[in-house]
């Protein structure tokens, strides 16, 4: 399905989100705070773009997706690039300093297992990133966004894609997504800590950060 969307995919989502998607990277690759020297997993990166706001400081960020069709739409960025599994990844116990996930979370079939298995390619005392849709906070808002939010996806899908089932799904995925305290108890329970969150435009989306326990913890 995303192979069938990737070329177009990057324009289309800064439309849905009236631009918005910017500021959101911008805001998560602060949250993330990579530094040089560090590597970094940005998983299910599509085309890279997270990827590359990651990268500013100097540190290692390798996109990762499944789709072979996103990872070849964003081929010119010039980062490093694999196919992966998130439910089974290529990597080796510890390999990562940090994990980031940007708008992607709720693809993944199962998301405790994907979190579980994350956090074993993550370093002991490593850190999670997760930039994910939410349920907004302030009611009005909350109301307009489930009633509006199916019908602009299927409307930009119709007339920009060739799959427009594409679209309709990715609707229906961000109005079942949990809210943001029960997100934060999944990741809890995949064996993370600390785990706390920040709202962004009115909780429409929210960051999730969390820490693998260290050894003695």
């Amino acid at each position: 399905m995303f192979d069938d969307v990737a070329d177009g995919y990057d324009r289309a989502n800064s439309f849905m989100t009236f631009g918005f998607d910017r500021r959101w990277r911008t805001i998560t690759g602060r949250v993330l705070d990579a530094k040089r020297g560090e590597k970094v997993l940005d998983l299910a990166a599509g085309t890279g773009v997270s990827t590359v706001e990651y990268a500013r400081n100097g540190a290692w960020c390798l996109a990762a997706d499944f789709s072979v069709g996103m990872l070849k739409a964003g081929k010119h960025r010039g980062v490093p690039m694999v196919a992966a599994d998130a439910m089974k990844l290529p990597f080796a116990d510890g390999s990562f300093d940090a994990v980031t996930i940007s708008l992607a979370l709720r693809n993944f079939v199962d998301t405790k297992a994907a979190l579980t298995e994350i956090a074993r390619v993550v370093k002991p005392g490593g850190r999670l990133v997760i930039c994910e849709v939410s349920t907004p906070t302030f009611p009005p808002i909350r109301f307009l966004h489930r009633k509006f939010i199916a019908k602009l996806l299927t409307w930009v899908g119709a007339r920009t894609s060739s799959n427009p089932e594409a679209y309709s799904y990715l609707a229906e995925s961000m109005l079942a997504w949990p809210d943001q305290r029960t997100l934060g108890e999944i990741i809890a329970s995949a064996g993370w800590t600390e785990v706390e969150w920040l709202n962004l435009t009115f909780g429409v989306v929210a960051i999730h950060r969390a820490k693998k326990p260290t050894v003695n913890s």
